[in-house]
């Protein structure tokens, strides 16, 4: 099969498009901060916090509204004996936005945090921060990998190009105007492809749901015609996988640096919950298109179409469902557009992946934790080659490595199992310190890599109850291999216990210490006896608490930078939790 240049033409407009709107968000915001006296790195990181409720809106929903967002739903809808019933994302990843809405956003936006990880710092301490650091960064850059991987099996489907280039252009193109205008660059960029992704959905389905080879796919939803009905059932057995599943959605969505960039640009605290509350909305509706796609795609006699007498699934091509109905069912002009729409989507998600992981490295690794003098321009020069640097790895791992899927799977359940319960801890628990976020850390991974993880063929040295042994014929091979399917909730009891050993450790260190029992000397970690988030910022900006309440903000001296004096304060927060005119940091940087 030829090279489609309709197609190619198609994709190098768009790409152009992205390119330039991303190009000119960076020229119409080179100087927002200025004004305030906000850091050129911190506005890179957050975008000056005065992200509108339009783009805001666009670039909160495309925070997982993504390449494997879109793939993965019509792929779960698509599969026999899966279904709707299975096609958790959709709710799961709303709800996850309705949940850090209401309970997170708030907190953190009114405490004027930069990045996710600066609570964690200022509790935790530098060393805890950097632990921390370890799955989120995993998280970001295997999430990055795994969708650029996508686009490019999606590209060579439909475009009929080779895959390493599509991935390497692609990925040029996002790290690119990422480097060049940050968030402002992200987020206008996200308004843009969002509108192209479902522009481009929706005009394809029409084509695709009238094509001879469909059956009406209300019929197909509730009968067996060519496989099992696409609305799926979820058997008494699968129960309790199916619910922990869905908790690792929507309670693991919350944890990510991609989210918390979009709260933290908010120019308020209210301001964080409403887009998240639109963004979920704005998922669902997103959603819609994939899952017709793949009831179409349940709904096909496939030997009537181009695509050959095999199903989709007998060519083990589950998880292109979608590229394979807009190019088999579609006219190719019309397959085009929901080819642009999956470029979107992937570019949007890969685009803040990365600025998310070079943030949270520039600032709270390299600046909290190493080099607290640091300049502006400096920190600005690390994010940049980090931005470069991460965006590389993800497009090697996209490249070069087959299990790019199984250390998402792994890295994401860890986000859900390590930093969601320290993130519950560090916000609303109090008198947590070092000692139990370590244990929690260690109770956390032991129980989830115990449980083992097929995508990496790594066996588990934990059987939880009701595990089975499932069998399967290697497509290449064709040899038998046995999977061990663990049937109970183990990821969310991981979760619990990391939670719970956070807390317990912690107050029995407390205690201990506290009591007299053990002598200062033997606080090693320095987190009871000598609070030591100190560490991280400039004394003077901090009066003796145990948290930070912005009323209480110490005010600070001109000699120091800046940098000090935005770490954990913004002026906006400021107004809203306390507009008091004795305030000591009122009218002052």
């Amino acid at each position: 099969m030829a090279i489609h240049v309709e197609g190619l033409v198609a994709i190098i407009l768009f790409y152009v498009l992205i390119l330039f709107v991303g190009i000119w968000a960076a020229w119409k915001n080179k100087n927002s901060g200025n004004a305030s006296g906000t850091d050129r790195c911190e506005t890179i990181m957050v975008g000056g916090r005065d992200i509108g409720l339009f783009v805001g809106a666009f670039t909160m929903t495309a925070t997982w509204v993504g390449g494997g967002y879109i793939n993965g739903t019509a792929e779960n809808v698509f599969l026999p004996g899966y279904g709707l019933a299975w096609a958790q994302a959709p709710f799961g990843y709303s709800l996850s936005l309705v949940v850090g809405g209401l309970f997170f956003a708030k907190p953190m936006r009114s405490k004027g945090y930069v990045t996710m990880l600066d609570p964690f710092q200022q509790i935790y301490g530098k060393r805890m921060g950097g632990l921390l650091f370890i799955p989120a960064l995993m998280g970001e850059i295997f999430w990055s990998a795994a969708i650029l991987s996508a686009l490019g099996a999606t590209l060579s489907v439909i475009v009929d190009i080779g895959i390493n280039m599509a991935v390497i252009i692609s990925a040029l193109i996002a790290i690119f105007y990422t480097v060049v205008g940050g968030l402002y660059s992200v987020a206008y960029t996200d308004v843009v492809q969002l509108f192209c992704i479902f522009l481009g959905l929706w005009i394809s389905v029409p084509f695709a749901m009238f094509n001879p080879a469909v059956l009406d796919i209300g019929k197909t939803a509730v009968q067996k015609v060519y496989q099992e009905p696409w609305l799926g059932s979820i058997e008494s057995s699968d129960i309790m996988m199916w619910l922990d599943n869905f908790c690792l959605l929507m309670l693991g969505g919350i944890p990510w640096q991609v989210y918390f960039q979009r709260v933290l640009s908010s120019s308020s605290a209210t301001y964080a919950q409403v887009l998240s509350f639109l963004a979920a909305f704005g998922c669902l509706v997103m959603a819609v298109p994939s899952v017709l796609i793949g009831a179409i795609g349940a709904s096909t006699a496939w030997n009537q179409t181009t695509y050959g007498s095999e199903w989709p699934q007998d060519r083990h091509q589950s998880d292109m469902i979608l590229p394979i109905v807009l190019q088999h069912l579609c006219p190719p002009y019309i397959s085009f557009f929901g080819l642009g729409a999956v470029s979107a989507a992937v570019m949007s998600s890969a685009d803040s992946s990365i600025l998310s992981a070079s943030s949270m490295f520039a600032r709270n690794i390299y600046q909290l934790a190493f080099r607290q003098q640091a300049s502006d321009r400096e920190i600005l020069w690390v994010m940049r080659i980090t931005i470069f640097v991460f965006g590389t790895v993800a497009t090697a791992m996209a490249l070069l490595t087959g299990t790019v899927y199984g250390l998402w799977y792994l890295s994401s359940d860890l986000v859900y199992v390590i930093i969601f319960p320290q993130l519950l801890c560090v916000l609303f628990i109090k008198g947590t310190n070092t000692y139990g976020s370590v244990a929690g850390y260690v109770f956390g991974l032991l129980l989830r890599i115990g449980g083992g993880e097929p995508y990496l063929k790594l066996p588990p040295f934990i059987y939880y109850p009701w595990w089975e042994t499932i069998g399967s014929v290697h497509p290449l091979t064709h040899t038998e291999e046995y999977t061990i399917v663990q049937k109970f909730p183990f990821k969310t009891v991981s979760m619990i216990s990391s939670f719970l050993g956070n807390v317990l450790v912690s107050y029995v260190a407390k205690y201990l210490f506290e009591s007299g029992l053990l002598p200062p000397k033997y606080d090693f970690l320095e987190s009871v006896v000598a609070k030591h988030s100190k560490e991280n910022m400039d004394k003077t900006i901090l009066v003796n608490n145990d948290n930070i309440v912005l009323s209480e903000l110490a005010p600070v001296k001109p000699r120091h930078s800046i940098v000090h004096a935005a770490a954990f304060i913004n002026k906006e927060a400021l107004s809203e939790e306390d507009s008091s005119p004795d305030s000591p940091n009122d009218g002052k940087d």
